[in-house]
C-alpha cells in the first residue's frame, strides 16, 4: 500500500503549522510624471492659433438681436488673462472679449450684447454671471481671478463675493442649464453622455499665469465648451420650453429652476395668493421624532404582515443633524417575508429581493405589471395630508394642479399636462429638503412608508390567494399569473382599489430578466422591451440619457435584439457602424493618462485589438476601473474604427444574458 507523504513530516511525526507561503508582493504603483503641468505643455497649439471658427460682424451681431436670436456663453478666468465668449444657437457664429496686460477689455459692446439677447449658461448664475457683473465694473484680471477663487474654491456665495467689490447683481435675460439638467454633473459629463465631438478638459492648471500660446488654447477651449453648452441646450430645449410657458402663467421665472425647484416656486406663488402672505421654511430641531400614523385602510391578514405592521407602528423616525430623516434601523433591517417573496422597505420605496432569474409568459401563464397610477400625489390627496406649517391651502394648490393636469391630459394639452405633472411630482421631492419652504419629515414618512404598507397588502391578498408575485418596486408589483385565474387577480386587484381608493395601470409582459429588482429587461406582448438601470440608456432621473453614463451601449443593444428577435449577439455588433454605440464614458477624479498623455477628468473610450495596458488615475498611478485594453476616444472618428475588440462586447453581452437569467431557467 503506498502512503502520501505529509509535506510538514519530521521522522515518524508531523507538526500540525500552517504552511508559510511567500507573500507575493503586487508591484506598487506611482504617479506618472505630470509633463501636462511643465510650460512647454502647449496641446493642440495648431489648431488653437489657425482658431477656424465663424466670428460675428458687428452688422450680423445686430441682425442676430433684431431676430431673437439667443447665445450661449461661457468665461475662462487667469491671474492674467480674461475671456468671455458667446455662440449664437442659430448661426453657430462667435463673438469674443479678453482682457490681459496688453487687451483692453471691449465693454461698451459686451454690456450691449448682455442687455440685447437671452444667455443661456452653464452655472452662469453662481459662477459666470457674478463674474461678468465684475468684469462690465472695470475690474482687472487679478481681481476677476481673485473673485473666481473665493466662488469656486472657498464655495463663497456669489452675492457676498460682488459685495466686497461693491459691484450690483446682473439684471439680464438669462438662463442657467445646471438646474434644469438632470443630477449635477460637469458639463464635460454632460456633453460626453451627448456623444460630442470633442471632450477635452481644462488645459492649464488653474492659477497659471498664461503666455501667448497658452491664452490662444484656452480660447479654442472656450469654444469647445460653447459647443458642449449649446449641445445641451438643444437636449434640454423641451424643458425649457415648458418653463417658459410656465413663468408666463405663474409670472414668476422659472426657466432655470429644476423640477424640484420649478414645483416649489408654482406652490409658493400659489399659496401666497391664497395667503396673502410668502410661505416661510420651517426650522425643524435635529433630533426632533416622529410617529408614522397606520391609515384606516392598512390592514392585513397574517401573523407575520401584523407583526410588521405593529413594528412600523411603533419606529420612531428621527430628523438627521442636517435634516434629512431616513429609516429607523428596525425597519431598515426588516426582511418581510410573504410566500416565496422578500422584501425591504426604504425610505425611497418598497423593493423585492430576487436576484439573476427570468420568467416567462406562456399559453399557461400571465405575467402582468401592475403599476398604481400617481402613486404619490393620490396618497397625499386621499389622505389629507399636508406641511402643517402651510395649512390646509396647501391641499387646495395641489388638488388643483392635479385637476389641471388631468384635463389638460383628456383634453390632448400635452405641453400643459407635462408641465403641471412635473409641479407635482417635484414637490414630493422638496419633502426632505431643510432648504425648502416644502420641507415636511413628518409628511415625507407619511408618504412613502403607506405608499409602501398599501403594496404589500396588494402582495399579501395576491399571494394568500396562491399567485405568485415575482417583483415590487416602488408603485408597482409584477404577477406572474395562472390564464385560468385571471378573474380571480382581477377581483383582488379591483377590491384593493376600492379599499385604498388607488388606481392601477397594467402591462403585459412575453418574459422579464431580472438581475435585481432595480436592473432587469422585461419583453412586452408586442415585442418591445421595458429597460431599467444598468441596461438601458436613459438614467432613472428624468427617464434622461443626461442622467446616465454610455457604457458599452452595444452590448445592451445586442441584448434586447436577441431577447426580442432572436438576432444573434454576433451579428448585431458587427453589423453596428455607430462609435457611439461603442464608446464608455467615466468620470476620473485628479484626471486620467494613458501611455505618458493626459486625457483630463471626464474620459470616453472605446476597447481596441491590441491595446496594450490601461488608462490610469494622474494622481496615483492606479488603474481605472474597466479599463483595461481600452483606447482613449476624446475626439469622434471620422470613420468607424477598424480595430474595434468585437470580442470584448460579445463576452460583455454573453455576460449580461448571464446576469438578468437567461441561462438559469
Amino acid at each position: 500500500m503506498f502512503v502520501q507523504k505529509r509535506k510538514d513530516a519530521v521522522g515518524f511525526f508531523w507538526t500540525d503549522l500552517t504552511e508559510i507561503r511567500e507573500k507575493v508582493e503586487k508591484p506598487k504603483r506611482v504617479p506618472p510624471e505630470r509633463t501636462w503641468e511643465r510650460d512647454d505643455y502647449l496641446p493642440g497649439l495648431v489648431e488653437a492659433l489657425a482658431f477656424n471658427v465663424d466670428l460675428f460682424t458687428d452688422e450680423e451681431l445686430i441682425a442676430a438681436a433684431s431676430a431673437g436670436e439667443r447665445l450661449v456663453y461661457d468665461i475662462e478666468c487667469y491671474p492674467n488673462y480674461w475671456l468671455i465668449a458667446f455662440q449664437s444657437l442659430v448661426s453657430g457664429k462667435i463673438v469674443y472679449f479678453e482682457l490681459a496686460k496688453d487687451i483692453e477689455l471691449n465693454i461698451p459692446k459686451l454690456e450691449w450684447i448682455v442687455h440685447n439677447f437671452c444667455l443661456i449658461s452653464f452655472n452662469g448664475i453662481s459662477y459666470d454671471a457674478p463674474i461678468l457683473a465684475l468684469a462690465l465694473a472695470g475690474k482687472t484680471t487679478a481681481q476677476l481671478f481673485n473673485a473666481t477663487e473665493r466662488i469656486i474654491i472657498q464655495q463663497e456665495q456669489a452675492h457676498f463675493v460682488l459685495r466686497s467689490f461693491k459691484v450690483k447683481k446682473l439684471n439680464f435675460n438669462h438662463i442657467d442649464l445646471i438646474e434644469v439638467a438632470p443630477l449635477r454633473a460637469s458639463l464635460k459629463i454632460y456633453s460626453g453622455r451627448l456623444h460630442t465631438k470633442r471632450m477635452q478638459d481644462l488645459p492649464f492648471v488653474p492659477g497659471t499665469k498664461l503666455s501667448s500660446d497658452q491664452q490662444a488654447i484656452v480660447r479654442w477651449y472656450c469654444v469647445n465648451d460653447l459647443n458642449s453648452t449649446k449641445l445641451l441646450y438643444k437636449e434640454l430645449k423641451k424643458q425649457i420650453e415648458l418653463r417658459e410657458k410656465m413663468s408666463v402663467e405663474y409670472d414668476v421665472d422659472l426657466r432655470s429652476k429644476s423640477d424640484a425647484q420649478l414645483a416649489e416656486a408654482v406652490i409658493a406663488h400659489e399659496l401666497e395668493k391664497l395667503n396673502r402672505s410668502r410661505p416661510q421654511r420651517p426650522m425643524i430641531v435635529p433630533g426632533t421624532c416622529y410617529k408614522y400614523k397606520v391609515p384606516h385602510f392598512i390592514t392585513y391578514t397574517s401573523a407575520t404582515m401584523q407583526w410588521t405592521l405593529d413594528v412600523v407602528r411603533s419606529a420612531n423616525f428621527y430628523v438627521a443633524h442636517d435634516g434629512t430623516i431616513g429609516m429607523p434601523a428596525e425597519l431598515a433591517d426588516l426582511q418581510i417575508n410573504i410566500a416565496n417573496g422578500v422584501y425591504r422597505m426604504g425610505i425611497g420605496g418598497l423593493h423585492s429581493s430576487e436576484t439573476k432569474t427570468a420568467h416567462f409568459a406562456d399559453e399557461s401563464t400571465l405575467l402582468l405589471d401592475r403599476d398604481v397610477a400617481s402613486y404619490y400625489p393620490s396618497i397625499i390627496l386621499n389622505q389629507g395630508l399636508f406641511p402643517h406649517h402651510l395649512g390646509i391651502n396647501f391641499l387646495k394648490v395641489y388638488q388643483t394642479l392635479v385637476t389641471r393636469r388631468l384635463t389638460a391630459k383628456h383634453e390632448g394639452n400635452k405641453i400643459v399636462a407635462d408641465s403641471l405633472k412635473i409641479t407635482i411630482n417635484g414637490s414630493f421631492g422638496k419633502l426632505g429638503s431643510p432648504y425648502s419652504v416644502l420641507y415636511s419629515p413628518d409628511l415625507l414618512i407619511q408618504v412613502t412608508i403607506t405608499g409602501q404598507l398599501a403594496l404589500l397588502m396588494l402582495i399579501e391578498r395576491i399571494e394568500l390567494a396562491g399567485i405568485p408575485i415575482i417583483s415590487a418596486n416602488t408603485d408597482g408589483v409584477v404577477i406572474k399569473c395562472p390564464v385560468e385565474r385571471r378573474a380571480d387577480l382581477d377581483a383582488i386587484v379591483k377590491q384593493w382599489e376600492k379599499d385604498t381608493r388607488f388606481e392601477t395601470e397594467e402591462t403585459e409582459y412575453a418574459a422579464v430578466y431580472s438581475r435585481d429588482v432595480n436592473n432587469y429587461i422585461a419583453v412586452k406582448k408586442d415585442g418591445k422591451a421595458k429597460i431599467k438601470g444598468a441596461y438601458g440608456e436613459f438614467g432613472s432621473a428624468g427617464n434622461s440619457r443626461l442622467s446616465k453614463n454610455p457604457t458599452g451601449l452595444i452590448c445592451s443593444d445586442a441584448v434586447i435584439a436577441f431577447l426580442t428577435n432572436k438576432t444573434p449577439i454576433f451579428k448585431t455588433i458587427h453589423d453596428s457602424r455607430d462609435i457611439t454605440r461603442f464608446v464608455s464614458v467615466r468620470s476620473v477624479k485628479g484626471g486620467a493618462v494613458k501611455d505618458g498623455v493626459y486625457l483630463g477628468k471626464s474620459i470616453r473610450w472605446y476597447y481596441a485589438k491590441g491595446e496594450e495596458g490601461e488608462i490610469i488615475y494622474a494622481s496615483n498611478g492606479h488603474s481605472v476601473p474597466r479599463s483595461k485594453g481600452a483606447r482613449p476616444c476624446m475626439n469622434l472618428p471620422e470613420e468607424f474604427p477598424d480595430d474595434i475588440d468585437y470580442e470584448w462586447y460579445e463576452a460583455e453581452a454573453e455576460k449580461i444574458l448571464k446576469e438578468i437569467g437567461y441561462y438559469s431557467n
